[in-house]
């Protein structure tokens, strides 16, 4: 078969800009001259939170749709993706000059390159994953089903509804006529914190989508199942219904992942696709 030539480029994550450490996190190759280009991150984030312990693991997993975004509006102009790309990156993450390959095919490469720079030989043992990004994963995922999470937008800075210094992000959103929906990943397991802040943000949320966007805010915290609750005591019951009282004592809608097929199909119809 014959082999086609291609570019690719790793995506880095950079822990510490001043030491010039990185991990590569993913690979972006791209058909010269052609309009086939693809991008894929790691699923294993171990060497990442080896790195550093304090990574925004959802930041990096939010990124990599992005640029399939970019990919998709502006596949036959690479400078120009990079480039955007370069600008909205923080020092964190950088991606680096282009290396020549040779291909049987885009996917088939880019499965070879992300084992050689990306994946450890040696797989060091997963992290376990958060309760928080267990009920973000499945989130994305259904929305991914239903083919509306390209679309949405990721990681909304609170900020620009509250005041500057906001460091609340909200994890994914779009607008339906009259309404601004947001939802975010919350896990009550052991750990309601989230519940509380979000319940506190609420009136501050609403009133600024109300003012900056002249619509409603609909909020919803997707949580998981109360059988799915690694503790059974009383106590943890307890705690989980505390945080599900508190945020709809706030006007939050409550909602667990065995509800996200309907709610994304929901978000299919209202955004029309």
């Amino acid at each position: 078969m014959e082999r086609r030539p291609c570019e690719f480029f790793l995506v880095q994550y950079v822990p510490d800009p001043v030491r010039g450490e990185f991990v590569n996190v993913g690979v972006l190759l791209r058909e010269a001259g052609g309009r086939v280009a693809q991008v894929k991150f790691t699923r294993d984030w171990a060497r990442v939170r080896c790195a550093d312990p304090d990574a925004d693991i959802d930041m990096l997993e939010a990124l990599e749709q992005e640029i399939e975004v970019r990919l998709t509006e502006h596949r036959e102009d690479m400078p120009y993706v990079l480039k955007t790309l370069e600008d909205s990156l923080s020092n964190g993450v950088q991606i680096s000059e282009p290396k020549a390959c040779l291909a049987e095919s885009v996917p088939m490469e880019l499965e070879r390159l992300m084992k050689m720079y990306v994946e450890s030989h040696k797989r060091e043992p997963v992290s376990r994953i958060s309760g928080r990004q267990k009920v973000g994963r499945a989130m994305r995922r259904e929305f991914e089903r239903a083919g509306v999470w390209n679309v949405m937008s990721k990681r909304i800075a609170a900020s620009q509804y509250t005041q500057p210094g906001d460091s609340l992000r909200l994890d994914c959103g779009y607008r339906p006529d009259g309404v601004v929906k947001m939802f975010h990943a919350v896990s009550l397991d052991g750990d309601i914190d989230l519940a509380k802040v979000l319940a506190f943000s609420m009136p501050s949320l609403s009133a600024g989508v109300r003012r900056v966007e002249d619509a409603a805010l609909e909020l919803t915290a997707i949580v998981e199942p109360v059988r799915e609750l690694k503790g059974t005591e009383e106590e943890d019951i307890a705690q989980y219904r505390f945080g599900v009282e508190a945020m709809e004592a706030a006007a939050i809608r409550v909602l667990t992942t065995s509800d996200l097929v309907r709610v994304a199909e929901t978000a299919r119809r209202e955004l029309r696709l």
